[in-house]
């Protein structure tokens, strides 16, 4: 785990100090040692988290024939596989670190070997014969990569902060991605908040020739071909082979390991198998608040330390940690994304970083087996529908009206989320409904001012949307959500988990985010993966004998619930106030003030709309101002 940078220029200017600057402003994401390299035109820059080979692997490498230079940020898991399999094609390869294996595996096969890593991981290899630079990033964009380009220059980075280093670029708000961010909380596809600065999709590669790009192209996507032929039960049995084995490689590290532990389904699998592959004590991390039983899951988290046998760590965050944190974490984020789990994510890991050098945990499991509660009343939706208008959009009942309702008591805390879908568009098509279920931005107009909402066109913004919900060539509803929110949702979540781990020098690794998993599941028939409408279904079923029978029967999980709204009725409301209805934010002209004063001085509660607020307010004063 590490950072990277670098630039393509042929412009005069002190290479040695651009790109000191660059590595000085992430300097916490590789602390163990710091190298940099002039190729040609080209300047890479590296900061080293020592996992592997702690004494080899020191980048930028360069290949035996003095040809390719490569950096990198993340863990090829697979890489003894591949050794082998390069060492029986006549590599030499002298160390035991995965960057030596990644940088022959181009040597060998070039962009092609993209089909063959297992890892996250972010790149760059700079081909001093054809004059040519190829970057890459994960499956799943577990590792962060940005650059930005202009006439004969392309710089990047694993930070944006690091980006702005480099003379000529800009923090300047591109306006269309903060309409994108004002309805999701998130910026999809490749835009950034920042005008001019791009993110590197994942499963893609670039090549850049001359500072341009002369090649692009998506490496790896989700194949929904459903295999009805394999049994439920054969399905379980080769999904609980491959998460062992996922995190039987995951686990290869020459430092201690430990786990996230939120008591939750896919946590509870990844500490109960990780934990038999440490050598010693193997410890595990949560945290929950103390304000209410409702932000406390501790007690599960126990019950699976219990199981396992592990030494176990807790942490109970205040109001005061967060208002002492929060123009940090904003400036860690680079741009903001996703909800008030950022706060508890980064005690939790600055928790672990103490002990350990690596976490895993169980991020993906969501989306990938279907464990949002908006699924389960997308389908209540969807079944009522169909019973109603004797029709069925999907080829195959997935879910029928009698089979969903046993499972209904999971959406008893979800009940706005439900009135609210079913008051706006009820029956509409899948695209519009699944687009109710996540736009944040019905009621923008009690935060933000008319003057820039004037401006937002919400058809581009569900078009975007559309295109993306739409795209896989399967008519499952299910197989639509779950795509969709590995495209957008999930990297956004990876965003802050890269973050909040790399904010501390702690390396985080997901193993249910090993594509041999995500292309088992999109095999299974929809009917499989939600039958009878129960989020996780196949997921609970591969590992009911190895994840205590408590987890399994859990119906009240809320993810990391964190008391934001309690906290902003009572011991940070002036802090909320000076942030939103200050000068500075009057100034801004971009919120309507006057009602958010009487919102937070009255106490009501609008949560997520104020949180993406005072996410915007600090990343404006932190980057733009």
């Amino acid at each position: 785990m590490c950072g990277i940078a670098g630039f393509y220029t042929k412009s005069d200017l002190d290479r040695g100090a651009t790109i000191g600057s660059m590595l000085d402003v992430m300097a916490y994401r590789g602390p163990d040692d710091r190298n940099t390299a002039d190729i040609d035109q080209v300047t890479f820059g590296h900061l080293r988290l020592s996992i592997i080979d702690l004494a080899n692997g020191k980048q930028p490498m360069v290949s035996p024939d003095g040809r390719y230079t490569l950096i990198f940020n993340g863990e090829i898991y697979n890489y003894v596989e591949l050794k082998q399999e390069l060492v029986g094609k006549g590599h030499a390869i002298s160390t035991s670190s995965d960057t030596e294996v990644l940088l022959h595996m181009y040597m060998e096969y070039g962009a092609e070997m993209l089909d063959q890593l297992n890892g996250m991981f972010a790149l760059a290899i700079y081909d001093k014969q054809d004059k040519e630079l190829f970057v890459a990033r994960d499956h799943f964009g577990v590792k962060p990569f940005y650059f930005h380009q202009s006439e004969g220059v392309f710089v990047f980075a694993s930070e944006i902060k690091s980006l702005l280093q480099f003379p000529g670029v800009k923090a300047e708000v591109d306006q269309k991605s903060l309409y994108e961010y004002l309805t999701f909380q998130m910026v999809l596809n490749r835009h950034t908040l920042f005008q001019n600065i791009q993110k590197l999709n994942p499963a893609s590669y670039l090549i850049i020739k001359d500072g341009k790009v002369v090649e692009k192209k998506r490496y790896w996507d989700v194949n929904f071909t459903i295999d009805t032929e394999t049994k439920e039960e054969d399905y379980a049995d080769e999904l609980l082979s491959l998460i062992e084995d996922s995190i039987s490689i995951q686990t290869r590290s020459d430092v201690p390991f430990g786990a996230h532990l939120s008591g939750g389904l896919d946590s509870s699998i990844v500490s109960t198998l990780a934990c038999k592959y440490q050598d010693g004590e193997f410890k595990t991390f949560t945290g929950g608040f103390k304000e209410d039983k409702i932000y406390d899951e501790t007690n599960y988290a126990r019950l699976v330390s219990d199981a396992i046998g592990s030494k176990h760590y807790e942490i109970f965050p205040t109001s005061t940690d967060f208002a002492g944190l929060f123009e940090k974490l904003v400036y860690h984020m680079d741009e903001p994304a996703a909800g008030p789990g950022l706060f508890p994510q980064y005690m939790v890991s600055k928790l672990a970083s103490e002990e350990v050098k690596v976490v895993l945990g169980g991020q993906g499991g969501d989306e990938v087996f279907g464990g949002y509660a908006r699924y389960a009343v997308a389908y209540l939706e969807q079944c009522l529908k169909g019973a109603i208008f004797e029709t069925q959009e999907e080829g195959q009942h997935v879910v029928t009206l009698s089979s969903i309702i046993p499972h209904m008591s999971v959406l008893k805390e979800y009940t706005p989320m439900i009135k609210d879908q079913f008051k706006s568009g009820m029956f509409d098509a899948m695209d519009k409904r699944y687009y109710n279920l996540i736009d944040r931005s019905p009621n923008l107009d009690l935060i933000f001012s008319k003057e820039l909402l004037s401006e937002r066109d919400e058809d581009d913004i569900f078009n975007k949307f559309s295109s993306i919900f739409n795209h896989p060539d399967t008519v499952s509803y299910f197989n639509k959500m779950t795509h969709y929110d590995m495209r957008t949702l999930l990297p956004a979540l990876l965003h802050v988990e890269d973050r909040v781990s790399m904010a501390v020098s702690l390396e985080s690794r997901v193993p249910l985010l090993d594509k041999r998993l995500i292309e088992l599941a999109a095999k299974m028939p929809p009917t499989m993966k939600f039958a009878g409408g129960k989020t996780k279904y196949m997921l609970l079923k591969a590992v009911k004998d190895i994840v205590p029978k408590e987890i399994i029967d859990r119906k009240d999980k809320m993810g990391f619930p964190t008391p934001f709204n309690d906290w902003i009725a009572g011991p940070l409301k002036e802090y909320a106030l000076d942030l939103l209805t200050g000068s500075t934010a009057k100034n801004r002209g971009i919120y309507n003030t006057k009602n958010i004063e009487n919102h937070i001085v009255s106490g009501n509660k609008f949560s997520r709309g104020l949180w993406g607020a005072m996410n915007l307010e600090t990343w404006y004063r932190k980057f733009i101002d």
